[in-house]
């Protein structure tokens, strides 16, 4: 029986700089890519997988049908993502897949993208990241940023702010906060 991956955020900028130049290292500038998205939207990558250059190049938006809730969703695409996009969109054609697989004409698989963020991880000794770590990242930095709860729960459409703050570690890390320096 193989133990289910406690799949974390990660918390610091250098972290996230890690992360950035393992995948530009030991995997492509595509899974770059595809990481810097994820950490700046906040979409999970089944959404994230199937978009082409035109959903993204020139626009101040991302509109999407989410796959896992059936809802239309707007996000806002940030400055630092739009440089993103138009560096890595140089050449593309509009109706040019994001995230191509190298194999058909098909976007890469969320068991390709797992695969390739796993393999970054390991580079970096992290035995704690998958595809959610770049939802993770977005809501925790998200979080750390704003303090909004609500608001991060409305982002990612969670029934209940514990659900928000469990599903980005903040509760773990708001428990650590209150026992350093306690003891009897």
């Amino acid at each position: 029986m193989t133990k289910e991956k406690n799949v974390q955020p990660l918390r610091t900028v250098e972290e996230i700089e890690d992360m950035k130049q393992a995948l530009r290292r030991f995997c492509s500038e595509r899974d770059r890519f595809l990481f810097v998205f994820g950490i700046n939207t906040g979409l999970r990558v089944s959404d994230i997988l199937p978009l082409k250059v035109g959903d993204v190049r020139g626009k101040t938006h991302i509109l999407i049908r989410e796959k896992k809730t059936d809802k239309t969703k707007r996000f806002l695409i940030n400055d630092g993502l739009r440089k993103e996009i138009d560096v890595f969109t140089v050449g593309m054609p509009d109706d040019a897949l994001l995230f191509p697989s190298r194999k058909g004409n098909a976007s890469i698989s969320p068991t390709q993208a797992y695969r390739a963020l796993t393999k970054a991880a390991d580079m970096i000794d992290r035995d704690d990241v998958g595809t959610h770590t770049m939802r993770k990242t977005f809501g925790y930095h998200y979080y750390r940023k704003t303090k909004d709860i609500a608001m991060l729960q409305h982002i990612f459409n969670h029934s209940a702010p514990s659900i928000t703050k469990l599903y980005i570690g903040i509760t773990d890390d708001e428990v650590d906060e209150t026992l350093k320096g306690f003891s009897l």
